[in-house]
Formats: C-alpha cells, structure tokens, sequence
C-alpha cells in the first residue's frame, strides 16, 4: 500500500555522449576499450584524466606500489572514484601495452549527467519526470537493459549510486543499444540522498518490491521515481523505508521474481500506458 513519508507532500491516488564500441588498441597505445570500459594506462594518462575531470568508474593499482602511485589513488580517492589493490598479473591481464606502470583508470564509456539535468529533461519536455534508480544493480548488462527500456517508453533518465553499482563500461553500453545517446544516467553519492533530493522535487519515489499496491492499482502518472533491487536481494530495506510507496508486478507463474531490468520494463511501459491514458 502507499505509504506518505511526508504529512505536507500530496498522496497521489491509487490505480549523453556517443556510445563507444569496443575495439583492438594499437600496439604502443595506452588505451583501450574492453567489456570493462576505456582503460588508461600508466600513470601520467591517469593523472591527466584525474586532473581534467575525465568520469572514472574504478582505478586499479598494483600490490606494493604505492610508493610510486600512491599519490594518484589518493587523489582518485579524493574525488569519490573506488580505487582497489589488485596483483600486478591481474594488471598485466588487463594491458594492452605491457607498461601500465602499476595503475591502471577504467573510465565511463558515456558521460555522467546529473539528477537536476534529468529533472530538466522532463521540464523541456512538458512532462512529469519518470526515472529509474538502481539499488545495487552491478550487473552491466542488467543496467544496459535498463537504460534502454527506459529511453524507449519515455523515461527521463536513471540514477545509479557511486558505490555497489555496474557503471557506464563498455558491456553496458553495448546493453543499452545506442540509449546512452539520449538518456541521462546520474550517479548519486547513496541512494538515500537521490530519494530525499528527488522527495524535495516534488516526485514520489516507488520501490518496486512484492507486497505492495498492484502497478494497476498505483498511480504512476505523477512526477515518479521507481526503484530497482539488485538480483536475488531486491531492494535494500533502509532504501525501501526512505520511499514513499511499494508497487508490484502481479503474478501468475511460480518463481518468485523478473529479472531485473524486465520488472524495470514492465513496470515503466506501466507508466506509458497510465500516461498515455491521461
């Protein structure tokens, strides 16, 4: 059932940059796109892309060396990115040149937008935002899906936290089938913070779980955010508790859930059609 987290919030009634493609690097160059998403390699490339604010999903360093690149990851630190310890074989795997230095940057294969960008996009539009947020997706292709679905039936964008997340790589785009293009994606610090920030802009965040108002049975056309579980865990229950409402998608079969980025389509073509019937 709907339940209000805010006695001065009205209850609602009941009813990007190009995509990259992978491709074989040259065999001097110190960079290359993989499933994993645009590798640079060595320390100055990663220090240039640190200094020009380049969107860095992850930054890997070798055991031992932080003598050396200690100053990157503590700068990469710093701006938020995950920066993991990791054996140098694994760095080695990883390079397309033999001399990463010990440090290696995985970048986004798209540039990150913001959550007021995507509220923006609504507003030009002339439309109640609809969004989706990722709670613990860290499947590539899951999240690729996602995105693509919600381009496709309307949506304005999708949220990912910083933390416990796929990211824009290379696996996620090619997901998304071109999506990236014209779809926002933000990433949030936690997904807490997205839901009171979005709260504060006047939209009503969903957490699509079992046990709530059937999808049919909740209104969707205002201004609406609806969260996605991780495979297999769902939402977490601190993100389920700082929304406004649960909407499920009824069942008929045995198995107890959709994949991911299916409930994510259902549940968002839901909301074309409420729309769509005014």
């Amino acid at each position: 059932m709907f339940t209000d987290k805010d006695q001065n919030r009205r209850q609602p009634a009941r009813r990007g940059a190009p995509q990259s493609k992978p491709y074989k690097s040259r065999p001097n160059g110190r960079e290359r796109f993989e499933d994993d998403g645009l590798l640079l390699e060595g320390k100055n490339a990663v220090q240039e892309a640190l200094e020009s604010g380049r969107e860095i999903d992850k930054i890997f360093f070798a055991a031992g060396s932080l003598k050396t690149v200690g100053h990157l990851v503590a700068r990469a630190r710093e701006q938020g990115i995950t920066a993991m310890e990791v054996d140098r074989h694994k760095l080695d795997r990883m390079s397309a040149t033999g001399a990463h230095q010990g440090i290696i940057a995985q970048c986004a294969a798209a540039q990150y937008a913001s959550m007021e960008d995507i509220l923006a996009l609504a507003k030009q539009r002339g439309e109640k935002p609809l969004l989706i947020l990722c709670d613990g997706v860290t499947d590539p292709h899951n999240l690729g899906a996602i995105i693509r679905s919600c381009e496709i039936a309307g949506g304005h964008g999708v949220v990912i936290p910083k933390r416990r997340s796929a990211g824009l790589n290379g696996a996620c785009a090619k997901a998304a089938a071109g999506a990236l293009e014209h779809l926002p994606v933000a990433k949030c610090q936690n997904m807490q913070q997205a839901i009171e920030f979005l709260q504060k802009n006047g939209v009503f965040v969903f957490a699509a779980d079992m046990g709530g108002a059937a999808m049919y049975e909740t209104d969707l056309t205002v201004p609406a955010a609806i969260v996605i579980g991780a495979e297999g865990e769902g939402v977490s229950r601190l993100v389920r508790d700082k929304c406004d409402g649960v909407v499920s998608i009824p069942q008929k079969g045995k198995i107890q859930s959709l994949n991911a980025s299916n409930a994510a389509a259902v549940l968002l073509y839901e909301a074309y059609r409420q729309r769509l019937n005014g």
